[in-house]
This record gives structure tokens, sequence and C-alpha cells, in this order.
């Protein structure tokens, strides 16, 4: 008999995601339970995501059987994704294989396009977004992508190398910013979404969307300055070019990661990789010309759910 929940791993470069779906009639699903776990891959050595550490290792896999019991609870089919730090770590074997051995767990270590693709079905699951025109921008740990499509095949589906864990180690690894190693990082980016020529920055877009943990942190502080509060959900919250533009100006104001825990609105955690994912968002809008964006909550992890579902027969038994 066809499990009833099914679950979704998401192991990215800055945490491990899990949701867990209730399946519905006509392909629909319900999520009745999440995790998060913040986890910095890689994150011992150097700016560049290529060794997991065997304290990693070892946290990875606590987490990933914490995982499992909360979906074992539910009874659910189980789906593990990587994405960046893993896809690009020369010791990534060993690491899916102590993962597998010691949780039961198979991990699957997607490529960047598909890791767009992925963030792009989560994105049109989230919003109203039929018959427009639509960039999806979904800046994470180790990478940012970028996908615009309509209802049909997107145009393009890419994945630069540019994400706020990576960025906060190439330029400012003591989590202190000075305006050299501002200027640099800011280059960088352009320079790298520039030089994917799959990535066009003319095209006519209607629709702005961005997710995943850059995104809303900056929807979460524009809010907290609208309204003086956090609300509780960002998805469909829209904010303009102009307020984006004032709130990057604070976060990078404030030179330290003490500095930036004053901004309200701001979650702890992301308070030292908050000004690269920051810089990120500025040149993305200033490239692409945007005037507004707008917040889906569901990005790779429901992607996952949603592509589980059109593949029954591969995922579900």
């Amino acid at each position: 008999m066809q499990s009833k929940y099914i679950a979704a791993i998401d192991m990215g470069t800055n945490s491990f995601h899990l949701i867990i779906a209730e399946l519905k009639k006509k392909d629909l699903f319900k999520i009745i339970d999440r995790e998060k776990e913040i986890i910095r891959l890689g994150s011992h050595k150097g700016e560049g995501l290529n060794l997991i550490s065997k304290e990693e290792v070892s946290e990875s896999i606590e987490i990933i059987r914490r995982f499992k019991q909360l979906a074992s609870y539910y009874d659910a089919q189980i789906r593990a994704v990587a994405t960046s730090a893993v896809r690009e770590a020369f010791n990534r074997n060993d690491f899916i294989n102590a993962v597998q051995e010691n949780t039961g767990i198979h991990i699957e270590i997607i490529d960047g396009n598909k890791e767009a693709n992925l963030i792009y079905l989560g994105a049109k699951k989230s919003l109203d977004i039929s018959n427009k025109r639509v960039l999806c921008i979904d800046i994470g740990g180790g990478s940012t992508e970028f996908v615009l499509g309509d209802n049909s095949h997107p145009a393009f589906a890419e994945s630069v190398k540019i994400g706020a864990v990576r960025l906060t180690r190439k330029y400012f690894p003591s989590y202190v910013l000075f305006s050299e190693h501002i200027n640099e990082c800011s280059n960088y980016i352009e320079e790298s979404i520039a030089s994917n020529k799959n990535i066009c920055l003319n095209e006519h877009i209607e629709l702005a969307v961005g997710s995943s943990g850059t995104i809303q942190s900056v929807a979460s502080m524009i809010s907290y300055i609208r309204n003086g509060t956090q609300i509780k959900s960002m998805n469909g919250f829209t904010f303009t070019a102009e307020e984006f533009f004032k709130v990057a100006e604070i976060v990078l104001s404030k030179k330290t990661p003490r500095e930036r825990l004053t901004i309200g609105g701001l979650e702890a955690k992301r308070a030292d990789i908050i000004p690269a994912g920051v810089l990120i968002l500025k040149k993305v809008f200033e490239m692409f010309k945007l005037k507004n964006i707008t917040v889906s909550e569901y990005a790779l992890r429901e992607g996952i759910i949603l592509d589980m579902i059109a593949n029954k027969e591969k995922y579900l038994k």
C-alpha cells in the first residue's frame, strides 16, 4: 500500500531541512511537519566547499538520524537531496557512504541545473504565477539559482557559485566588514553572473520571485521596518527595490555580527553571513533591473515533494 506521507530532506551548505507532507487527492499535498538544523558544511577550512570534516560528517549523521526518526513517526517515505557543499566535496562519496551506513538514508547529489528546476517547481506551487514571465532567484549558502520561465519549460535554469556562506568565507572570514572587501565581493558577484552566458539579463520579466534564507531574511527586516514586528508567513510578501536598498545600506553599515544583531527582524544565526547574501541580492536587483521581489516560502524541498509525486513509480511504493 502506498504511504500516505512523504518526506524531503534538503542538505544545503548552510542548513539541513526536513519537511513531511501528507498526500491528498489529485496529487495535492499538505505540509504537516518541518525541521531545520543549522550546519555549515566545509566551514572548518578556507573559502571553498571541497572538504567535509569528520566532525561535520558526525554532526550530519546525527541530524539525519533525528530527521529519520520524525519521518518514521509518520511512516513517511524519505528522499534526501544534497546540493553544492556535498557535490563539490572531494570526499563526497565517503560522506554519503557514512551517512547511509549509519542511518540507512541514501543521499542523492543533484547538479545545479536540477536544483534550479526543483526550486522553480516549488515556487510555482507557492504563488500564482501562471501566464507570467517569471524570474525565480534562490540565494543559498553555496550557490544562487536563477530560473526564467512561464508555464512551459524554463528559458534558462542556472546555478552560479555565489552563496552567502561561500562568499563570507572568501571575503569576510572574520565576519567583519571592510569597504575594500565589500567592493571586491560585489565585483566578483557581478563577474560570476555576467560570465554565465546562459543567463539572459535583458529578458522581459513580469514578476521576480525570491526564495530561501537570504531573501526571506531581507523580507523579514523590511516587514519589521514597515510594521515594527515580524509577520508569521512571508509567502507572497512583496518588497520594492527602494526598500531593499535601504535595508542593504543598514546591513552593510554594521561592521560586526554583534552590531548586526541590533537589526530588527534579522535572525541571530544569520548575522554573520547576511552581508554576503545582501551583496548578492543587490547585484541581482541592479543587473536584472528589478523593481520588486515577491517571496516564495516554497523552494527546493517543496520541489522535491512535487517531483516525487510527479514520478510516483520511481519514488512512491
